[in-house]
C-alpha cells in the first residue's frame, strides 16, 4: 500500500477537483460559455477528437522540429565556449538577450520574414528561440563543472583543449545538458503555442489555432478540450524526456 499511494495520490486529487467542479457548476447553474462543467468538456473531447488529434500532431511536429534545431545550434555553441573564453564572452550577451526577450514582441517580425503564407516557419523559429537558452545554459554549466582535481591531472599530462573537452568536460556535462534539454522540450511547446497565437493564422492548424477559433465563437468547452490535449501533450513529452534522461544517466554512471 505504501508503494501504491504515491502513484494514486495525483489521480485522486484530480478526481476530487473534477468532482467539486462538476457539483459547483450544477449547483450554481453557471452558463456553459462562461465555465463549462467537466462533463461538457468531456463531451467536447469526444465530439472533436479527430480535429484535436490532427492539431496536436501539428503542434507536436513543430515543437520537436524547434527542439531539435535548438539542440543542434545550442550544443555546438556551448562546446565552442568551452574551447575559447573569447567565444564565451562574445556569446554570453546574445544568449542573455534571447532569454529575456519576449517571443510575443518579436513574433510579428518573423511572421513577416517567413511569409504570411508559411506561418509554420515563423512558429518553428520562434519556438526554437524559446528552447535555445535552457540547452545552451545547461551545456555551458555542465562543461564548466568538471572535477578540479581531474582538471589539474589533465594539466599535468599536457592535454590540449580539445582533448580536455572530449574526454573530461563532455562526460561531466551530460547530466546538465540533459536537464536543459528536458526543460527545453516543454518550452518548445510553449513557444509554438505563443507564436501561433501571435501569428493568428490557421495555416499551421495547431492547438493554439483551435483555442483561438473556439474563443471567437464562445465555444468555451472546446477551448478547454484543446487545453486538455495540450496538457497531455506536454506531460507526455516531459515523461518521455525523463525516461530518456534516466536511461542515459544510468549508462553514464555505469549501473
Amino acid at each position: 500500500m505504501s508503494r501504491i499511494a504515491p502513484r494514486l495520490a495525483p489521480w485522486a486529487l484530480i478526481a476530487v477537483i473534477l468532482l467539486v467542479w462538476q457539483v459547483a457548476c450544477a449547483l450554481t447553474h453557471v452558463p456553459v460559455y462562461l465555465l463549462p462543467a467537466p462533463s461538457d468538456i468531456g463531451a467536447a473531447l469526444a465530439a472533436g477528437w479527430p480535429g484535436l488529434l490532427h492539431s496536436a500532431l501539428n503542434t507536436l511536429v513543430i515543437s520537436l522540429e524547434a527542439w531539435m534545431a535548438a539542440m543542434l545550434i545550442a550544443t555546438p555553441l556551448a562546446m565552442l565556449t568551452a574551447l575559447s573564453p573569447l567565444v564565451e564572452r562574445a556569446l554570453a550577451p546574445i544568449a542573455a538577450t534571447l532569454q529575456v526577450t519576449p517571443v510575443v514582441a518579436i513574433a510579428p517580425l518573423f511572421v513577416i520574414w517567413a511569409g504570411l503564407d508559411h506561418p509554420e516557419r515563423a512558429i518553428t523559429v520562434l519556438a526554437a528561440i524559446v528552447a535555445f537558452f535552457p540547452i545552451f545554459s545547461g551545456a555551458v554549466t555542465g562543461l564548466a563543472s568538471a572535477d578540479k582535481d581531474l582538471e589539474r591531472l589533465f594539466d599535468l599530462y599536457g592535454a590540449t583543449r580539445l582533448q580536455r573537452l572530449l574526454r573530461l568536460r563532455l562526460p561531466s556535462a551530460l547530466p546538465f545538458w540533459l536537464e536543459g534539454a528536458k526543460v527545453a522540450v516543454g518550452l518548445s511547446i510553449v513557444g509554438a503555442v505563443v507564436a501561433e497565437f501571435v501569428a493568428g493564422s490557421g495555416g499551421s492548424q495547431g492547438l493554439a489555432w483551435r483555442i483561438l477559433e473556439s474563443s471567437h465563437q464562445l465555444r468555451t468547452a472546446d477551448m478547454f478540450a484543446a487545453l486538455v490535449v495540450l496538457a497531455i501533450l506536454g506531460a507526455g513529452l516531459n515523461a518521455a524526456m525523463r525516461q530518456l534522461e534516466a536511461r542515459l544517466l544510468k549508462s553514464w554512471r555505469g549501473r
